[in-house]
C-alpha cells in the first residue's frame, strides 16, 4: 500500500524523484587528467608582486577560480630543487624519502653523488651520457606511484622538465615516462631505458621540428622596459651576465652569444626554456592521448628556467620580472590547451614551488638589511686546524656539504674515542665562528625530538642513513659563495620557504586560507582528492578547505 502511495503522491508532484532515490555521494574524484606545476625557485611574493601586470587567463585564473594557500611554507632543510621535487611529490621530507640534495656526500660509495644518477640504464634519444638517470635514488613512493597502483598501471603518468631531476623525481619509479631537455650542440627531449628502449613518434617528431631551433632569439622585455617599476635598474652591480656579453642587461641576443654558452643550454636559462617546456608538456597530452578517458592520467610538469634566471640576476631583477610575466602566458596557454583537449572542468591543477629564494646579499648589504657572504674553504680550514690541535689529526673530515660535516670513522676508531665526543667538539667551536646561526650533532639528530624552530627543520631534512655527524646552518642572509652577483637558496629561512600553493579545476573550491600549509600536504590532498593510497612515507595531512 505504502509502494503505491508514494507512486501516487510523485505523479501529483508532490515529492520529487530525488526524495525518493538518495543521490549517491563518492568519497573521491575523478579528474580525466591531473597536471602538477612545480615552478623551480618561485617565492610566493612573485604572485603579489607582478600581479597588476599578470594577463586574466594565467596566474590570476588559477587564483580567481582556484585555491590559494597564502601561508605555505617548506618544513625542512634544505632547500634544493631536488629535495623540493621528491617532498612535493611524496608527502614526506628527505628524513623519509633519502634525497638529501641535488648532490651529496655517500659514505658508503665514499663520493659526491647526483640524486638521479644511474650506471645501470642507458640513454635514449642521444649518445651523451646525459640520460644515465632514473629515480632510483628516492626511497618513498610519490603520489604518482600510488596512482600507478590504484589504476593497476592504466592511469599514464609522465614527467616534463629541461632538468632531469624536475622530470624524474616527480613522475617517480613506475612512470611510463620521464623526459628532460638535452642542450648542448643537440637540443633535443631524451629520457633513459628505466623507461622505454626507444623515444615515442611524437617525441622524435618534435625533436626534428624547429621547436627547439625556434627560440635561439634575441629576449627583450616583453613590455616597454620603463614599465617594469617592481624592479631595480636593469643596469646594476647585483646581476651576473652571460660570457662575452659586456653587460647584464637588456637585449640578451642568444645568437650572438650562442656558442660561448653551451649552445642549446642557453635556452634553458631565460625564460624562452619554460617556453619550451610547455610546448613539449602540450605535445605530450596530444601525443599520449592523455585525459581522453575515465582513468585518471598525471602529468608531471616543471617550469625550470625561472631558477637559472633567478640565480643569475637576483629576486629583483628586471629580468626576473620579465621572466614571471612570459611564464604567465605560457601557463595561460596550457591552461587554454586543457579546456580544448580535455575539457573545462574535467582536469585538476596544483602550482607550487620546490624553494624560493634570498634577495642577492650584495643588494642587502647595500640597504643596511643582515646578509652577506661566507667561505666555505676559510671554513673548513679553520675548522680542520682546530681538530689537528685538539685531537692530533688532520684527517678527520671527509666531507663537508650541504650544510653538513661528515667525519671518518675509521680515523675516529684509531684515536680511540668515539664519533660523538669529535661531534660535540665541533658543535662547541663553530658556535664561536662568524655568522654560523646553529649547530647540531648527529647524535642530537637522531635521539632528540625537535618541534620548532631551525632544529625542527634540520631533523626533518636529516636521512638517518645518508646525513652528516654534524649540521649547520649560516646567519640569515648570508651565502657561501665567492660570487656577489645572482642569489641562491637551501636555507630554512623565510625567503626560502615561502613558496605558493594553487589548486585549481575539477573537485577543487574556490577560496583562500592564511592557515599555514606544508610542502608534504600537497601529495596528500591530491591522493584524498583521487581516493588513492598516500605515498609510503606520508608526514603531511591533506588540506580539507581546499577538496569540495
Amino acid at each position: 500500500m505504502k509502494k503505491y502511495l508514494l507512486l501516487s503522491l510523485f505523479c501529483a508532484g508532490i515529492i520529487s524523484a530525488s526524495a525518493q532515490t538518495k543521490e549517491e555521494v563518492k568519497p573521491f574524484t575523478k579528474p580525466k587528467l591531473v597536471v602538477g606545476i612545480v615552478v623551480d625557485q618561485m617565492r610566493y611574493d612573485y604572485l603579489v608582486r607582478f600581479w597588476d601586470r599578470y594577463q586574466e587567463g594565467g596566474f590570476k585564473r588559477l587564483v580567481n577560480e582556484g585555491f590559494n594557500c597564502k601561508n605555505n611554507h617548506f618544513n625542512y632543510i634544505p632547500t634544493y630543487t631536488a629535495v623540493g621535487h621528491s617532498s612535493v611529490y611524496t608527502g614526506t621530507t628527505p628524513k623519509a624519502h633519502g634525497v638529501i640534495g641535488n648532490n651529496w656526500y655517500d659514505k658508503v660509495e665514499d663520493r659526491m653523488v647526483y640524486c638521479t644518477e644511474d650506471a645501470k640504464v642507458n640513454s635514449v634519444g642521444t649518445e651523451s651520457d646525459a640520460g644515465k638517470m632514473s629515480p632510483w635514488r628516492m626511497t618513498s613512493s610519490t603520489m604518482t606511484d600510488q596512482l600507478k597502483l590504484a589504476t593497476v598501471s592504466k592511469g599514464k603518468v609522465i614527467g616534463v622538465s629541461v632538468k632531469d631531476r624536475g622530470s624524474i623525481l616527480p613522475a617517480g619509479h613506475a612512470a611510463d615516462a620521464a623526459y628532460w631537455f638535452h642542450g648542448s650542440d643537440e637540443g633535443v627531449w631524451i629520457t633513459s631505458d628505466y623507461y622505454m628502449e626507444e623515444l615515442p613518434k611524437w617525441v622524435k617528431k618534435f625533436n626534428k621540428s624547429d621547436a627547439a631551433e625556434s627560440y635561439k632569439k634575441v629576449w627583450n622585455t616583453l613590455y616597454d622596459i620603463d614599465t617594469y617599476t617592481q624592479s631595480i635598474a636593469d643596469q646594476n652591480p647585483y646581476e651576473g651576465a652571460f660570457k662575452v656579453e659586456k653587460a647584464a642587461v637588456f637585449p640578451h641576443d642568444l645568437p650572438a652569444i650562442w656558442d660561448e654558452n653551451g649552445k642549446f643550454d642557453l635556452i634553458k636559462g631565460v625564460p624562452f626554456g619554460n617556453s619550451l617546456t610547455a610546448d613539449f608538456a602540450m605535445a605530450a597530452i596530444e601525443g599520449e592521448d592523455m585525459g581522453k578517458d575515465e582513468i585518471t592520467d598525471f602529468l608531471a610538469l616543471s617550469f625550470s628556467s625561472s631558477d637559472y634566471v633567478g640565480h643569475r640576476y637576483g629576486v629583483s631583477a628586471v629580468e626576473t620580472e620579465d621572466m614571471y610575466l612570459r611564464l604567465d602566458q605560457d601557463i595561460a596557454r596550457l591552461l587554454e590547451f586543457l579546456d580544448k583537449k580535455v575539457g573545462q572542468g574535467e582536469y585538476t591543477v596544483f602550482l607550487t614551488s620546490d624553494h624560493a629564494a634570498v634577495e642577492v646579499p650584495a643588494y642587502l648589504e647595500d640597504l643596511k638589511i643582515p646578509g652577506g657572504y661566507v667561505s666555505n674553504k676559510e671554513f673548513h680550514a679553520k675548522l680542520n686546524e682546530f681538530l689537528t690541535e685538539t685531537f692530533n689529526s688532520d684527517a678527520l673530515i671527509k666531507n663537508i656539504s650541504n650544510g653538513q660535516i661528515f667525519l671518518d670513522q675509521e680515523v675516529i676508531k684509531g684515536l680511540g674515542i668515539t664519533s660523538r665526543v669529535i661531534e660535540d667538539a665541533i658543535v662547541n667551536e663553530i658556535k664561536n665562528y662568524d655568522h654560523v646561526a646553529q649547530a647540531y650533532t648527529g647524535y642530537a639528530m637522531r635521539n632528540t625530538e625537535f618541534t620548532k624552530g631551525i632544529a625542527a627543520k634540520l631533523q626533518e631534512g636529516y636521512n638517518f642513513r645518508r646525513s652528516g655527524d654534524v649540521v649547520f646552518v649560516w646567519d640569515a642572509g648570508y651565502l657561501a659563495t665567492s660570487s656577489r652577483t645572482g642569489t641562491s637558496h637551501g636555507s630554512g629561512y623565510a625567503y626560502d620557504t615561502h613558496a605558493p600553493l594553487l589548486f585549481f579545476g575539477k573537485g577543487i573550491k574556490h577560496g583562500e586560507t592564511v592557515k599555514r600549509t606544508e610542502i608534504p600536504d600537497i601529495a596528500n590532498t591530491i591522493s584524498a582528492l583521487l581516493g588513492i593510497a598516500f605515498p609510503s612515507g606520508k608526514n603531511g595531512e591533506p588540506i580539507s578547505e581546499v577538496l569540495e
